[in-house]
């Protein structure tokens, strides 16, 4: 058994969880947030058996899409702590995926 730990933009995850558990998959969301923007992502967490990995991974492939967007980073560019915002094309979307073994499953 794997447990497969992913981690989603926000406006990714409603349409993944859906798409999981129409495969009949069971799937725990976690709110979280961090990387590059500080963005709001969801953590997901899908406990499956190993024949399932390949699936599930089919599932998020297609539902989490790379895009770019373009933000304004505050730079410092002037003496005198003057600020000027720099325009700057980032990649967002898509997935970050752990897949861990799972020692030992109990469902109360």
């Amino acid at each position: 058994m794997k447990l497969i730990i992913a981690i989603v933009q926000d406006e990714d995850a409603p349409g993944l969880i859906e798409d999981l558990t129409e495969e009949e998959y069971r799937v725990t969301k976690l709110a979280s947030t961090g990387g590059f923007l500080k963005s709001g992502n969801t953590t997901l967490l899908i406990g499956v058996e190993d024949e399932q990995v390949d699936n599930v991974l089919n599932i998020i492939e297609d539902t989490c899409k790379t895009r770019e967007i373009t933000t304004s980073l505050m730079t410092v560019t002037m003496p005198g702590d003057t600020y000027i915002p720099y325009p700057l094309d980032v990649k967002i979307g898509g997935a970050t995926i752990f897949i861990l073994d799972v020692e030992k499953y109990i469902r109360v």
